[in-house]
């Protein structure tokens, strides 16, 4: 055994166990309070929280959102007809009544509606007696042919086709902008903040299922932030379920562990205590659980989990030479607290980096994660060792225990050689080539951003992405819409040299690939001039006198200028929000500007849901290697804090950086951007890692300030402590690889990567810091620096 198990008590120790009544009735009250707070959490998230507010596209956006009509929060809902066409009674009496549902939906920014049923979507044409126009649903109900046909002429005259009326005139679209604050209906002065869930809820129930169950002819399809959110709201009764699953799976491998259900209840129930207590703390602190947060209770069930199969095992062990459970418990506390309050505390100071990212939702994931990993302080290393010395452990564990601690254990005799001078180089280098040439691939492939269309977050059969499909096939323009902000002074943004700038912009944005088309003031200026001089093509220009220009932009639409004409947003509607897309978008507007700005006019990147995607990928970028670096200093920190030695933190954070190169490279296989719900996976991955390195470290220190060589040394710690390293490896790992069948692919994808993350972790600890040992550990100077030890 460790010759630390007769050190001096410490002052945390006689605390803890001389007041142990005390610690477990002040446990069980805060148990119950912050349960009570945890039964409050609901799912919440908010449009804001995932954008970067400090990126200067959004703070372009924010200082114009009173000039613009859409900032990207909207959704899109397609009406279709199965059998006919939509110019039918049938069909407009159906749309008008879901125009009337979604109008009064709460949330809805009513004055930018848009819809053949209301009167901001006009027709315009060009008569002998000058130009004439109108709404195009201009009549109250079309319930004969006479006015279905004047709806078919004022569409064809609308320029709405291929934008809200399919190329196939079997659907039309109607665009519902959103706000994220609305007036309470009961109370004006009240604002209430938008409830994604429920949104989409009432989507559900009052749109697509009350109309489609109506009339089988009729099919609904959405699509938009607020519906994406909503459906991976929806799947979180999915991730209950397999973090239920996993609780099984770990309850069952628990005790085949410790062949003691006592000590496997106590292990479970004081982790499931920690996560009960890190969702009442977050409840007290004002956040809910959002659809990109939700992985955090599992991983400080996996966390805690690591830290008791860790405190189980050494008790286990001490309880063969201990007269009763309390000396058992008091020794493994004195042993591993210091080790295990170090990786706690590298947790903790890694999860809290991510908080130099400007987004509201990985914010609050990283507070959330801080609190849970401090919570496992007093649950894990506190409360289960006090419980263990009340509980006690089985006499046939003990027994097995003794059996296991006097016998030669081949596979563990085997894995020792990794210490072994001819085996460790084999493995540095084979982690070297390893890790080399995952860092090439990964920086090759890895981008940041969406790899798919739709939403990557659902699984390519999901309904809103089946949704998307369906819009992208009949309709010219995407939903991707990136808005370059023309800024000018007053009064001229119709100035002939704005607007050619503009013209030229359009074309340059028009030729690049990824974009549809773009339009804007220009768009509209060209149809008025060519349709002033007989709908002659060759007047579709720009006109150089300024007083035809200003005719021209009359006749735009709303949202195409502000009221004081010193904005004039353009529209480039992208074929999707891939990340090569966004940043060839992007890239094509800043270069442009950086040849067209001058002190007047300023193209200013960027509105719509296009712009607020590339803004979020730029700061995920700028900030993905930073926090990795971050994260890995502290670490090193509180390793060197640890163990007083350089080469002891090396070996512990060689092998964790190794995961993170690894995980990386395994995202770019398979295809997974690194984006706002993927990014914390890698530094949260973290979390695990370094408490398999502390561990084992600890434990090999401890034998070789006993006098072993290396290789002898990492057999012993393998005896003792490796086998709950291998365990809670295979058991985490296993847990989480249920999440593969989830219907959400978020989920799924998250599963795998954790699953790699914690079976990589561990096979690093285990193979890889004693072969760096090997080259970075002298034993015999460890051995000779042992300080006396008190015996009792």
């Amino acid at each position: 055994m460790s010759n630390n198990v007769h050190e001096a008590e410490t002052f945390m120790e006689r605390l803890v166990f001389n007041n142990r009544l005390m610690v477990v009735a002040i446990f069980t009250i805060i148990t119950i309070i912050l349960g009570y707070q945890a039964l409050q959490i609901r799912p919440d998230t908010s449009f804001a929280k995932m954008i970067p507010l400090q990126h200067p596209y959004i703070v372009n956006m924010v200082e114009h959102q009173d000039d613009l009509s859409n900032l990207g929060n909207s959704i899109r809902i397609a009406v279709a007809i199965e059998d006919g066409d939509i110019f039918s009674t049938e069909y407009m009496e159906t749309l008008k009544r879901i125009n009337d549902e979604v109008f009064f939906l709460p949330g809805v920014d009513r004055s930018g509606l848009r819809s053949l049923w209301t009167p901001n979507v006009r027709w315009t044409e060009v008569t002998e007696y000058g130009f004439d126009g109108g709404p195009v649903a201009s009549h109250p109900a079309y319930l004969d042919e006479q006015s279905l046909d004047d709806l078919r002429v004022n569409v064809l005259k609308s320029g709405e086709i291929g934008r809200l009326v399919a190329n196939n005139f079997k659907s039309t679209i109607i665009e519902v902008p959103l706000q994220e604050f609305y007036p309470n209906p009961d109370n004006q002065s009240e604002l209430l903040r938008m409830d994604y869930g429920l949104f989409s809820q009432q989507l559900e129930e009052k749109i697509r299922t009350q109309f489609e169950e109506e009339n089988p002819n009729i099919s609904i399809h959405m699509v938009g932030f607020a519906k994406k959110v909503g459906d991976l709201i929806e799947g979180l009764g999915a991730v209950v379920m397999f973090f239920g699953i996993a609780l099984l799976i770990t309850f069952v491998l628990l005790y085949w562990f410790t062949w003691c259900i006592r000590s496997t209840i106590s292990v479970l129930a004081t982790t499931l205590i920690a996560v009960i207590w890190q969702l009442g703390l977050i409840y007290s602190l004002g956040f809910g659980l959002d659809p990109y947060s939700m992985l955090v209770p599992f991983l400080i069930f996996a966390i805690g989990i690591s830290h008791g199969v860790q405190k189980i095992n050494g008790i286990a062990l001490q309880s063969g030479e201990a007269d009763n459970a309390l000396i058992a418990a008091r020794r493994t506390f004195r042993q591993l607290f210091l080790p295990g309050m170090i990786a706690i505390l590298a947790d903790a100071v890694g999860f809290i980096t991510l908080l130099v990212i400007d987004i509201g939702v990985i914010h609050e994931l990283a507070i959330g994660a801080s609190v849970g990993v401090g919570v496992i302080v007093f649950t894990n290393l506190i409360m289960l060792p006090v419980t263990i010395s009340y509980l006690g452990i089985s006499k046939k564990a003990i027994e097995r225990s003794k059996r296991d601690a006097v016998r030669e254990h081949p596979f563990w005799r085997a894995m020792s050689y990794t210490a072994h001078p001819k085996v460790a180089p084999f493995l540095v280098i084979i982690a070297l080539v390893g890790g080399t040439g995952a860092f090439f691939y990964q920086k090759a492939n890895l981008q940041v951003g969406d790899l798919d269309p739709g939403a990557p977050e659902l699984r390519p059969d999901s309904r809103y992405n089946l949704d998307n499909d369906f819009i992208i096939s009949n309709y010219s323009t995407s939903s991707d819409v990136l808005v370059v902000m023309v800024e000018t002074p007053p009064e001229m943004c119709s100035a002939y040299e704005t607007m050619e700038a503009i013209d030229q912009l359009e074309w340059h944005m028009a030729n690049l690939p990824g974009v549809q088309s773009a339009v804007s003031l220009v768009t509209v200026a060209k149809q008025v001039l060519m349709g002033n001089n007989e709908g002659n093509l060759k007047w579709q220009t720009l006109s150089r006198n300024q007083d035809n220009l200003n005719n021209a932009i009359s006749r735009a639409p709303e949202g195409m200028f502000n009221n004081t004409c010193s904005l004039a947003p353009v529209m480039v509607f992208l074929n999707d929000h891939k990340a090569e897309t966004l940043k060839t978008a992007t890239r094509g507007v800043e270069e442009f500007a950086a040849e067209y700005n001058t002190e007047n006019m300023k193209f200013l990147l960027a509105a719509g849901n296009a712009g607020i995607e590339a803004a979020t990928n730029d700061e995920i970028a700028s900030s993905e290697l930073l926090i990795l670096l971050l994260v890995y200093v502290w670490v090193g920190v509180m390793c060197y804090f640890t163990f007083r030695s350089l080469a002891a933190t090396i070996c512990v954070v060689l092998p964790l950086v190794l995961t993170s190169v690894l995980g990386n490279a395994l995202m770019a296989y398979l295809g997974i951007g690194m984006k706002v719900a993927t990014l914390p996976v890698i530094a949260l991955g973290v979390g695990v890692g370094v408490d398999y390195g502390i561990y084992v470290y600890s434990r090999l220190e401890t034998f070789l300030r006993a006098g072993m060589p290396l290789q002898e040394a990492y057999y012993e710690t393998l005896r003792s402590t490796g086998k709950a390293v291998l365990f809670t490896g295979l058991c985490l790992a296993i847990g989480v690889a249920t999440w593969v069948f989830s219907a959400i692919k978020f989920q799924a994808d998250m599963g795998l990567m954790l699953t790699f993350m914690f079976l990589v972790n561990m096979i690093g600890a285990l193979l890889l810091l004693p072969a760096l040992a090997r080259f970075l550990i002298n034993p015999a100077k460890i051995a000779a620096s042992t300080p006396p030890k008190i015996q009792h």
